[in-house]
């Protein structure tokens, strides 16, 4: 069954090229500029390593919470390794999601220029699996969401390789989340992931182990996103708005509370970034495509970064220096 709630794409359409290929250019840029999310087939990215990430995930989240604990390191701002449940919150939202996560960063080989940049990924001995899995998909799902870039670059009317260049070596992260069991003294306001918007350029998420990711529409409602087996959902972040000021939609999305408080929930979202240094100052092209005036300052992506992960609650540094890529 496919999902017909959001436009559906093949990137075997893209990758063939030529009539097809600008069909695919064409519906994405249409999807990002009104939805800001769609659903992709035949992407790439094994079925059969998106369920054994599955499986190895919730092997780990399911050890004791010291031994998770080990794990988790304030000083790396929740972007390696695992973060405890109800840190996180929504910006803007004061009650904490009820989630617990773990992030797998980039990690480049000894000898290269940005070697040092990034923070080295924890390794769960408990789950020898899980490293090596995790960094098989993590490898996957980049080089789909390049692909992705070019044709969103290709729609803008920029070079193919502009949205890839900021991306290469750039700080992406897997997620790969638990949402437990709603706790009994969970406040009535919380849920899984309260409503928000996602910070970077853009988002793949692997098809997570059951339901409750919603879009918020134009008219005010929530629209059901079902997670179907074989797809990839793809949404556009405020790096990428802000990039095509405004062109590319940055849409609020959530992940509700199940019905049956003693359900648990599995997902992977893949969270492409940029590097540090990149200026995210709004393209002149898009600025011209959407009226003239630019909707949004400059800022560099490490600073912008900074600002977000204060905003919801993973740290209390202030960003005040844009030089800051070492997270």
């Amino acid at each position: 069954m496919l999902d017909s709630t959001i436009p559906l794409l093949d990137l075997q359409d893209f990758m063939v090229g030529g009539d097809p290929q600008l069909a695919f250019i064409q519906q994405l840029g249409a999807a990002l500029e009104n939805t800001g999310f769609f659903a992709l087939v035949n992407h790439g990215i094994s079925q059969d390593l998106i369920q054994q990430a599955y499986q190895a995930i919730a092997t780990f989240f399911t050890q004791p919470a010291a031994v998770k604990q080990q794990y988790e390191d304030p000083l790396l701002n929740g972007q390696r390794g695992y973060t405890r449940f109800g840190r996180e919150h929504a910006k803007d939202h004061p009650y904490p999601d009820l989630k617990e996560f773990w992030h797998l960063g980039r990690s480049l080989p000894s000898g290269h220029p940005l070697a040092d940049r990034y923070p080295a990924n924890p390794l769960p001995t408990e789950v020898p699996e899980f490293q090596p899995i995790l960094a098989q998909l993590y490898a996957q799902l980049e080089i789909c969401a390049m692909q992705l870039l070019r044709a969103c670059a290709l729609y803008l009317g920029e070079a193919e390789e502009l949205l890839v260049q900021m991306a290469v070596d750039g700080d992406t992260i897997l997620r790969a989340i638990h949402y437990p069991p709603i706790p009994p003294d969970a406040h009535p306001a919380s849920l899984r992931a309260a409503a928000h918007e996602d910070i970077n350029l853009i988002t793949l998420l692997c098809e997570a182990t059951a339901g409750g990711l919603e879009l918020l529409q134009k008219d005010g409602s929530w629209l059901p996103i079902p997670a179907l087996p074989g797809q990839i959902i793809v949404d556009s972040g405020d790096m990428l708005q802000q990039l095509t000021n405004g062109l590319f939609k940055s849409t609020t999305h959530r992940v509700v509370n199940p019905g049956n408080n003693r359900d648990r929930r599995f997902s992977i979202p893949f969270f492409v970034h940029p590097r540090a240094e990149v200026d995210l100052t709004p393209l002149p092209n898009c600025i011209t495509r959407t009226g003239g005036n630019p909707k949004f300052p400059s800022i560099t992506a490490g600073k912008y970064l900074l600002q977000r992960l204060q905003e919801i609650g993973l740290t209390s540094d202030p960003p005040t220096d844009e030089s800051v890529v070492t997270l």
